[in-house]
């Protein structure tokens, strides 16, 4: 989707929804925001970084969106020798609903906000990170309010950056070595971490939990 075609729009104000560092640096200016959450889509360590939390020496790893066919398509392209270890990453990846769930936070943008926010994260998101945008439904965790259309940013596995799978000890023993522009790359994952204990306590993220026990073990 491009930015103008949003700019452009007759709509009075547009809803982003923030996932990874967004939840806790939106680092725009925004009219309010809502935690929720959208279906369909699981939130993975499977993006490379060589900019924000890494280098083009050594990238950190940081979270991308993968919809729900894409994360059990895994097991289908892997050799028959190698069926168990599959079983094993996507077990402890996978959310136990049938139906994936990602939490994080809307921010309503303005007339007035619009452009400015949408420029900012072209560069933060898609410029320098690599995301391609889509437009998501988006829930509200409070109750009795109806969903609504997000813009959300999205990196893809074609994308040169896109590192992909792999378990979760790996990926800690990764995100512990690596720092970029805008910081230590344990930093994001404590972050987020963090955010989803202090707004969504009763929701499970085997992914993004066992991850955070794995790299605290190395440097603890």
């Amino acid at each position: 989707m491009k930015l103008l075609a949003i700019t452009t729009s007759e709509k009075p104000s547009l809803w982003i929804f923030g996932y990874g560092s967004l939840v806790w640096k939106p680092d725009f200016k925004y009219k309010r925001s809502k935690v929720g959450y959208i279906e369909g889509y699981s939130r993975r360590f499977w993006h490379g970084d060589n900019f924000h939390r890494g280098d083009k020496d050594v990238p950190g790893r940081v979270v991308t969106l993968v919809e729900d066919q894409d994360v059990s398509g895994l097991i289908s392209k892997q050799p028959t020798t190698h069926l168990q270890p599959t079983f094993d990453l996507i077990l402890s990846t996978t959310d136990k609903s049938c139906t994936a769930c990602t939490w994080g936070v809307a921010y309503e943008v303005t007339d007035s906000q619009m452009e400015e926010s949408l420029q900012y994260l072209n560069v933060r998101e898609a410029v320098l990170g690599g995301y391609v945008t889509k437009m998501v439904e988006f829930t509200p965790r409070e109750k009795y309010q109806g969903s609504l259309l997000a813009l959300v940013y999205i990196a893809t596995s074609d994308n040169p950056i896109y590192l992909g799978p792999a378990t979760p000890t790996e990926i800690a023993a990764q995100i512990t070595i690596c720092r970029g522009n805008t910081g230590h790359n344990i930093e994001y994952l404590l972050r987020l971490a963090e955010f989803m204990r202090l707004y969504c306590p009763e929701v499970e993220d085997d992914h993004l939990f066992s991850i955070e026990a794995a790299a605290l073990a190395l440097v603890i």
